[in-house]
């Protein structure tokens, strides 16, 4: 009995094992079913000829589409055509809207030099916007109280007096003035002495500014934007009261880049960052610029340099933002490093003095600008004024002579 219920097992247990086993081989079959077609590929050659069969059913549906049209065929001369006429129109307006900015910003300029102007400071030759006299370029002499001397060297040279400097604005739109502030007492006695040099001389341009040797960035902050708001001039230049300049030479050179709406012209340098205190050029935000030893970005050399009005109206517009270094030369050219600004590198415009200015002159390639470099202007200008002009001008008449 035992035996018999022992075969029953064995038979039992063999048809368990045949049913496991036939689970098992349909389960794996219908899993291999599932994954083939959940990562089933395309067949490349079917993929091309279903796009091919798209292809042509796109062409076929056309001409029902165009049904009573004839297509015109389109000429590559015909879209190159269209393409250059387009480009000048957009040309055209962009040039018109440039200038439309330009003339918003000076008028903002004049009105914001009219708002704050000083009481306590003349300004004889102020007037509207509307009314600014055109000029091709104006030149600020830079001075101060005690030189006096400096500028009695310069009128008695190259800047024409009286009615000549009247009838070379008049005549060739060439402006020259000195340009100073007030005293840190307006009306005290340095500031009357100006004007009385002003009522002899009538060349300067006084600016809502308090003098010192320190505040030269600010100085030519508000001597631009001065300039701006009074005249209406292709350059605006800066030039210390102790450097030779020919006029005539300079206006010709300035003339070739008149074309040009954003030129910073000068002699480029890139001088060492001075880090020691008490030097004189010392910079006491040298950190900014890197480590010791590192020299700055390029820029003009500050005894002369000029700008044109896109770029004067900037400083104009944005001179209570632009940060202003110990060194004026330095301010100028970092309010232009991160601009779309042409420089231009005219050794013309740093000429030394005799005999280096006088040999060019000889060859007949006469000097916009001269200057000793050891003395950054001419050393003792007072006593060597006359001798440079008279060996390295360009004559008297040259300016007269010169188209710009």
């Amino acid at each position: 009995m035992g035996g018999a219920i022992g075969s029953r097992h064995q038979k039992g247990g063999g048809v368990s094992v045949r049913w496991v086993s036939l689970f098992c081989i349909s389960s794996f079959c219908l899993g291999v079913f599932i994954v083939n077609r959940l990562w089933d590929v395309p067949d490349p050659t079917k993929l091309d000829e279903d796009a091919s069969t798209r292809h042509h059913q796109h062409r076929e549906l056309l001409p029902a589409a165009n049904c009573g049209k004839k297509e015109t065929p389109i000429h590559a001369g015909d879209i190159l055509d269209q393409v250059s006429q387009t480009h000048d129109v957009i040309m055209t307006l962009d040039k018109t809207i440039s200038t439309l900015e330009m003339q918003l910003a000076a008028a903002r300029a004049a009105k914001l030099h009219n708002q704050e102007e000083s009481p306590m400071v003349a300004k004889p030759n102020t007037r509207p916007f509307k009314e600014r006299q055109k000029a091709f370029f104006v030149m600020g002499i830079i001075t101060a109280f005690s030189s006096r001397k400096r500028r009695d060297s310069i009128r008695e040279t190259w800047m024409p007096q009286g009615e000549e400097l009247r009838k070379l604005e008049k005549e060739k739109g060439i402006v020259m003035r000195f340009v100073i502030g007030h005293s840190a007492t307006p009306g005290g006695v340095l500031d009357r002495a100006i004007d009385a040099e002003e009522k002899q001389h009538n060349d300067f341009l006084r600016l809502d500014h308090v003098e010192g040797y320190h505040e030269l960035s600010t100085k030519t902050q508000v001597y631009f934007s001065t300039a701006v708001s009074l005249w209406d001039a292709d350059f605006y230049i800066k030039v210390d009261d102790d450097v030779h300049v020919n006029p005539g030479m300079l206006g010709s050179t300035l003339a070739r880049h008149r074309s040009k709406s954003r030129i910073y012209m000068g002699c480029m340098k890139s001088g060492p960052v001075l880090t020691q205190k008490g030097v004189k050029y010392h910079e006491p935000e040298y950190w900014k610029f890197g480590e010791d030893g590192n020299k700055y970005f390029r820029h003009a050399t500050g005894q002369l340099y000029a700008i044109s009005k896109d770029l004067a109206t900037y400083i104009s517009v944005n001179r209570h933002i632009l940060h202003r270094y110990a060194n004026e030369d330095v301010s100028l050219g970092s309010w232009f490093i991160g601009l779309d600004v042409e420089h231009i590198d005219d050794r013309t415009l740093c000429c030394g003095t005799p005999p280096d200015c006088e040999w060019k002159a000889q060859a007949g390639n006469p000097c916009a600008a001269s200057f000793d470099w050891s003395c950054s202007g001419i050393c003792k200008s007072v006593e060597r004024m006359d001798e440079v002009h008279q060996r390295c001008g360009e004559g008297d008449g040259a300016v007269w002579h010169s188209n710009f």
